[in-house]
């Protein structure tokens, strides 16, 4: 029987990672796909047996077709998902039309073109895309043309789920809240208190930790949500449920302290 297969795009990073090891547990084999091939391959020799890495640009069409072949010669594509992302501009006063495309390409564009590559596959084996989006793409919390370019990604999801849900393909979102990763460095060192100021808008008291996007994503690739399509799952300890400084505040009880 051939190898299970699951491609993770952003795989270097420190949620693709995370993702990985999750999803070694139910497939032979994970493919890292990232532009970052160093970072790829140390990431996969870490995962250890089964971890590959794959030298891939999720904006390049031909990229993804090289990756959808590769993919192919290793098994059955079961999992496909769609991680690598990035934010520029920290406001919309800020962004010029290079940040804007470029977010939209990386974000949007670059999930397009991979589903679309592999699509065949993940047809044949009933498989499974998870969508790495963002609680931006549900509200305003900064970045804003990563922000367009997320919720666009949420209604690719959903366009995948009713176009493909008669060959037994799923999709679905993940919309991760503060996640501390590599990505947070710069704002890190710039201010140190920054995943403590985060965290306080945060119903649980804390922010995401990559293993929680992880789970989120094992759960939604699995036969446990065989019924589960065209959804979005936040992973964001409570942020989009509300905030308990905004409650105290309106209501004046000091019980959402």
């Amino acid at each position: 029987m051939a190898e299970t297969v699951a491609i993770v795009t952003g795989g270097s990073g420190d949620i693709g990672q995370a993702i990985a090891r999750r999803l070694l547990r139910d497939h032979d084999r994970v493919i890292l796909a990232d532009r970052d091939i160093a970072g790829a391959e140390s990431a996969a020799t870490e995962i250890g047996a089964g971890c590959t890495a794959f030298e891939m640009d999720v904006t390049d069409a031909n990229s993804c077709a090289a990756l959808a072949s590769h993919a192919q010669e290793l098994g059955n594509l079961t999992t496909l998902v769609n991680n690598a992302g990035a934010a520029r501009a920290v406001s919309l006063q800020a962004t010029t039309l290079d940040h804007w495309q470029a977010d939209r390409a990386l974000n949007l564009d670059a999930s397009f073109l991979t589903f679309k590559a592999v699509a065949e596959q993940l047809v044949a084996a009933r498989g499974s895309v998870v969508n790495i989006a963002s609680v931006n793409g549900m509200g305003v919390f900064g970045h804003p043309a990563y922000s367009a370019a997320k919720a666009g990604m949420m209604h690719l999801t959903r366009l995948i789920a009713v176009e493909y849900g008669k060959f037994g393909v799923r999709a679905n979102t993940v919309a991760p809240g503060t996640v501390r990763t590599r990505a947070w460095e710069a704002r890190a060192e710039a201010n140190p208190g920054v995943f403590d100021e985060a965290a306080a808008h945060y119903a649980l008291g804390r922010i995401v930790r990559p293993e929680d996007v992880a789970e989120a994503v094992g759960f939604l690739a699995s036969d446990l949500a065989a019924a589960i399509t065209g959804t979005c799952l936040p992973v964001d300890c409570g942020l989009t449920a509300g905030i308990p400084a905004l409650a105290a505040t309106f209501s004046q009880s000091d019980d959402y302290r």
